[in-house]
């Protein structure tokens, strides 16, 4: 069935891993009808060669199924459950031969270059709609007012040797000061200079920008999540009570199962 989890429910994800062989007709149709995708939607994912999701489900008993399935038509499959602590850094300082982490004031972590094995960038877009409506008789409520908004935000996933959590740093209410006089007045940009800086003194690290080109196969199985929120009913008039709604949608969740997922590559490799 590929009963979905719910948003605060934990995962698990079926990802395919490459194998450099050639699967037949009958395989992909096979696979394809288990995974419920489209023949030409998995033959994508298949075409990029890399590690990527082709089933999400909500149970450990579903997940092993679909992993004992496609193994069984050849395919090389591995079952990752969500986990992992997102810590949020709001600085960061480093000299020749560490960097320290200051996800709040005053309780940096300090690591040495070598220890940084994975940097991931990636935007995150989120889209939200507000909308206010007034109760009426009728079968639809009377739209008061509309709103959009965008938010475009550019993040850089870290990960070390010796942590398994994930560093985020966001272009959003992070000190750049780190840069010194690099430091610039747009944080894009700034984002830019530290990822640049990051990349030249983590000689151990991969760099991965894959997730911006990926969004199309990801969104097969990850798809961006909506969530919409009230803020309430109001009275605007005598006899007359509003509601607002905001529907949100972000592609943030999507961004930190593909760097965990990459986390655990990354991981497997070293070990």
């Amino acid at each position: 069935i590929l009963r979905r989890p719910e948003k605060h429910q934990l995962g698990y994800n079926t990802i395919f891993l490459p194998c450099g062989q050639e699967f037949s007709a009958e395989a992909i149709s096979e696979a394809a009808a288990l995974l419920k995708l489209k023949e030409p939607e998995l033959k994508g994912i298949l075409a990029e060669a890399v590690p990527l999701p082709v089933a999400r489900t909500a149970s450990r008993e579903e997940a092993d199924l679909i992993l004992d399935r496609l193994q069984a038509l050849g395919f090389r499959v591995v079952t990752l459950a969500d986990e992992g602590t997102i810590k949020r850094v709001k600085s960061l300082a480093f000299d020749e031969t560490q960097l320290v982490f200051n996800p709040q004031a005053n309780d940096g972590v300090v690591v040495p270059w070598s220890n940084i094995m994975l940097l991931l960038p990636a935007r995150i877009i989120e889209k939200r709609v507000e909308v206010k409506e007034v109760k009426s008789r009728r079968s639809e409520n009377e739209i008061l007012d509309a709103s959009e908004f965008y938010s475009d935000e550019t993040v850089l996933d870290i990960y070390l040797s010796t942590h398994s959590e994930t560093w985020r740093v966001s272009s959003s209410g992070f000190d750049f000061s780190c840069l010194g006089s690099e430091k610039a007045l747009v944080a894009n940009e700034n984002m830019t200079r530290l990822q640049r800086r990051l990349v030249s003194k983590a000689t151990n690290a991969r760099f991965d920008d894959s997730y911006n080109r990926l969004r199309p196969a990801l969104n097969l199985v990850w798809e961006p999540e909506q969530e919409t929120k009230s803020s309430g009913w109001r009275r605007e008039r005598p006899g007359k009570l509003s509601l607002g709604m905001a529907t949100i949608n972000s592609n943030e969740s999507q961004f930190t199962r593909y760097s965990r997922l990459l986390y655990y590559v990354t991981s497997q490799q070293h070990g």
